[in-house]
Formats: C-alpha cells, sequence, structure tokens
C-alpha cells in the first residue's frame, strides 16, 4: 500500500461497511470541541441566503425558475420547496473569515454568495458532463429542464459571482475577485483533468491529488480567505487563510471519494458505487492500483476490461461490490481515509501562521473536525 506521500508502505485493509463513516480525527482543541458546527453552518446559510435570492432574481426567465429549482427553493413544477441546499461550507469559511479581521461577520456575505454563485456553476455543469440524474435526493437540473438550460445557467451563475463583488466598488472588493477568479480557472482545470482521467487505464497518486486540488481545494482555499480580504486582510495573512482552505479541500474531497464509492444513498442522494459507475479514477482507486500485490494487479487487470466492456452500464450491484472490496483489500479504503487526516492535520497547523480571536480559530478547527468526519 501507498504511504500519505505516495511511497510504498505496509497495506492496512479497511474494515469499514458501505455508509459507515471512516475518517475520524481527534479534537484539535477543547476549544473547538464546544463549538455549535450546525450553528456555524447555518449562520453562513442565513446571512448569505437572501443575497442569493436576490442575485437569482435578476436572471432573465426560465433561468431564475431553473435557478430556483437547483438551489432548492422550488420543485420540478414551479411550487415552494424547502429541498436540501447542501452543507453551506463555502459560505460558513467565508462569513467566519471576515472575522479574523476583526470586521462583522455581514463583511464576509457578498464573498460567500460570490463563491456559492461560482461553486453551484461547476455543480450544474458536472452534473452534466458526469451524467449524474440525481443530486441531494432530486433530479438534477439537466434531467428536468434539459442540457441547454444546465449550461445556461451555469454559465450565469459564473457571471452574476463577479458581479456581486465589482459592485462594491473597492479596492478589497477588486483583490477579492482576482482571488476568486484564479480560483475558478483551477476549479475548471480540475474538471478537465477528472474528465480526461476517466479514459486512462492508469493515473497517479499525485496526479490525483493535483486533479482535487484544483476541483475542491482551490474554492474552499478562496471560500476561506475572501471574507478576510473583503475586511481588509493583508495578501500573508490572506495567503495563509487560502492554505487552510486548499488542504481543507483535498481532507474534503478525500471524504467525498470514500463516500463516492461506500457512502450510503440515503445520505448521500447518490446511486450506490456512483464513482464506479463513472469510472472515475478517485484516491481510493488510484491508490489500490498503485499499491501492489494480488488484489492491486486483480482490480487492474478487472477496470482494464471494464474500460473496453461494452455492457458496462448494465453491471449488477454484486459487479460493482466486488470491484470496491477489491479496492478494499488492496488498501485504497484505508489509504484514503488516513490522507483526509494526514490534510486535516495541514490544514490546521497554517492558522498557526494568524493572528486572530481564540474564538474564531475554534470555530475554524471545529469545520474541519465537520467536513473530515461526514456521512454525506
Amino acid at each position: 500500500m501507498l504511504d500519505q506521500h505516495g511511497a510504498a508502505g505496509p497495506r492496512t485493509p479497511g474494515t469499514a461497511t458501505r455508509g459507515e463513516t471512516v475518517p475520524t480525527v481527534p479534537p484539535a482543541s477543547t476549544a473547538a470541541d464546544a463549538v455549535d458546527v450546525t450553528a456555524l453552518l447555518e449562520r453562513g446559510r442565513t446571512l448569505a441566503t437572501p443575497v442569493l435570492r436576490a442575485a437569482i432574481d435578476r436572471l432573465a426567465p426560465p433561468m431564475d425558475t431553473v435557478a430556483a429549482y437547483h438551489f432548492g427553493w422550488i420543485d420540478a413544477e414551479g411550487n415552494p420547496a424547502d429541498g436540501d441546499g447542501g452543507k453551506a461550507v463555502r459560505p460558513a469559511l467565508a462569513v467566519l473569515s471576515a472575522e479574523v479581521t476583526g470586521a462583522a461577520p455581514e463583511v464576509g456575505i457578498p464573498g460567500a454568495v460570490a463563491v456559492e454563485l461560482v461553486h453551484n456553476f461547476s455543480l450544474l455543469h458536472d452534473d452534466l458532463m458526469d451524467g449524474d440524474e440525481q443530486r441531494r435526493h432530486r433530479d438534477t437540473v439537466w434531467k428536468v429542464h434539459g442540457p441547454a438550460q444546465a449550461i445556461l445557467v451555469g454559465d450565469a451563475l459564473f457571471a452574476l459571482a463577479n458581479e456581486i463583488l465589482l459592485e462594491l466598488g473597492t479596492v478589497e472588493a477588486g483583490r477579492a475577485t482576482r482571488r476568486l477568479t484564479t480560483a475558478t480557472r483551477a476549479l475548471i482545470d480540475g474538471q478537465a483533468q477528472d474528465i480526461s482521467y476517466e479514459h486512462r487505464d492508469r493515473v497517479s497518486v499525485a496526479e490525483c491529488l493535483e486533479m482535487e486540488g484544483n476541483k475542491t481545494g482551490a474554492l474552499l482555499a478562496c471560500a476561506s480567505s475572501i471574507g478576510a480580504v473583503l475586511g481588509g486582510a493583508d495578501d500573508a495573512t490572506a495567503d495563509a487563510l487560502e492554505k487552510y482552505g486548499y488542504h481543507l479541500g483535498l481532507a474534503f474531497q478525500a471524504v467525498d471519494d470514500l463516500l463516492g464509492i461506500w457512502g450510503d444513498p440515503e445520505a448521500t442522494g447518490k446511486q450506490t458505487w456512483s464513482d464506479l459507475r463513472q469510472r472515475k479514477k478517485s484516491l481510493p482507486v488510484v491508490a489500490a492500483l498503485a499499491a501492489g500485490g494480488s488484489a492491486s494487479e486483480r482490480l487492474g487487470e478487472i477496470l482494464a476490461a471494464d474500460a473496453k466492456s461494452s455492457d458496462f452500464e448494465n453491471f449488477s450491484e454484486e459487479e460493482f461490490a466486488a470491484r470496491a472490496a477489491l479496492i478494499e483489500e488492496a488498501g485504497g479504503r484505508e489509504w484514503t481515509a488516513e490522507e483526509a487526516r494526514r490534510q486535516h492535520t495541514v490544514a490546521i497547523e497554517a492558522l498557526d501562521a494568524i493572528d486572530m480571536p481564540e474564538p474564531v480559530r475554534a470555530s475554524f478547527t471545529a469545520l474541519a473536525d465537520f467536513v473530515v468526519v461526514r456521512k454525506r
């Protein structure tokens, strides 16, 4: 098996079953233990949602309705709904980061909304490219409203994100916009890498981590710093917060990769063995293929045959379960869980470079703990 830096090492197969939370981290501080993470997430959502709704109202019909459906505010027939709007980690981070500078949390709201718009732009396009029919326990936009609307609304959300920031008309807004556009370009690079990897027999662990750093880490890095930038933080502080967010993003994606294979569909809102059905070269798969040994070799043979199969879409639950079992036997599951823990540690250590109020530090730490210990 690989060690956490990609080198060969002893294999420790995981033992958790599908749906069980695998990564666990020790509390980084007793102060973080006392933070109500649910309240922290809800604060970000509550502060950002009215501004987000107002932004969506700017869109021309039917894009405004399609976007409202995507965010869970209405159902497919246009009736008011109380859908699952996601975990709201990014808005929570953006609002929290404003408090690093001593500013009120409201200072971070334009950044929170801008990041949330970019994130959802990527989800709309990703669902279409990946052929995902379900997100957050409901049909995806392209499935309900068609591929054209998914593309157009995604593009519109990206444009809105920049409008929200630039309308502030401040030097800080310009700095925040530059960081957001840089993060967005990295996110798009990551999605392009992800798609290209699906057509390759082998992807290295380093390549996979680079892709996931682009696809997930870059935007979480921006979310973790954008409120502080709007609050007047210097570049050194913003860069340290970005480092926290980038490594938190890698931890976040490692957990997502575990859930993409072994997650409970009732919790994730996706199909069983979701990432295996899409032939994704996620961390557990890549780590298992690089580990060596009989299970790794057998897995490589099976996945190579899958790539040439004309009947892949009709595989049974048992066939996907067998592939998942080989990934686990080769050590891919446990290696990915350990990588999530390692990236969590690096993220927390990045906070040491920043002078901030202790309650704010504890909240950043608690959010990191939440990201690594979750079931969806």
